[in-house]
């Protein structure tokens, strides 16, 4: 099983969102069935793959070469400041939880601190 995550709420110094909108947001998910069937590009990362920049098809779109790069950035520190929250909703499931939950999660861990 294939997990994809997508935060379309990313927002600019100025408090302006970096994605246009949810009219946009089939771009990603052909990116997506893309993916699926082995034909999307994208880069690793500590927490999995994200589209190469080209990737997703921005044709008829104002976003810039910096606002996509934002908007595929993986920021580690953001992202361990995440695990103690995860860590407590896995701990409100307790023994219901697959065990190999907790083992991603140590995982992605490790991988955000290399």
């Amino acid at each position: 099983p294939r997990m994809f995550w997508v935060n379309w709420f990313r927002r600019d110094e100025e408090g302006k969102f970096l994605w246009p909108g949810f009219g946009e947001n089939s771009r990603v998910l052909a990116w997506v069935f893309d993916r699926l069937s082995g034909t999307g590009n994208a880069t690793e990362t500590p927490i999995g793959l994200v589209p190469d920049p080209q990737a997703i098809d921005c044709s008829g779109l104002t976003l810039d070469e910096t606002a996509m790069s934002r908007l595929l950035e993986v920021d580690r520190s953001s992202w361990q400041a995440e695990l103690p929250i995860i860590e407590e909703h896995f701990d409100q499931i307790g023994e219901r939880l697959p065990q190999e939950m907790r083992h991603q999660l140590s995982d992605l861990r490790t991988r955000l601190e290399l």
